[in-house]
């Protein structure tokens, strides 16, 4: 299961792309993200071309092209970097 019990929320790992949406959707409706969010399939395709694991923070513009590619956490994990 993943947690964020300190934003109240308790998923089983998802096992297919929709579970995965569906998750996602909870999330962003909940926390009322106003970003675009992209769901990495899961065959984790995205997380294995963008080198995510264990995280990492990628800043994509509308056209496709990366603005910001952070380093690899959990100790290059910066978010403040992104913002500028």
């Amino acid at each position: 299961m993943d947690s964020n019990q300190e934003d109240g929320f308790v998923f089983k790992q998802p096992t297919t792309d929709d579970e995965r949406r569906k998750a996602a959707k909870i999330l962003v409706e909940r926390l009322k993200y106003r970003v675009p969010v992209a769901i990495d399939p899961i065959d984790g395709r995205a997380e294995k071309a963008f080198a995510a694991w264990p995280e990492r923070i990628y800043v994509v513009g509308r056209d496709g092209r990366v603005l910001f590619k952070g380093d690899m956490g959990p100790f290059g994990f910066k978010p403040d970097k992104a913002e500028a």
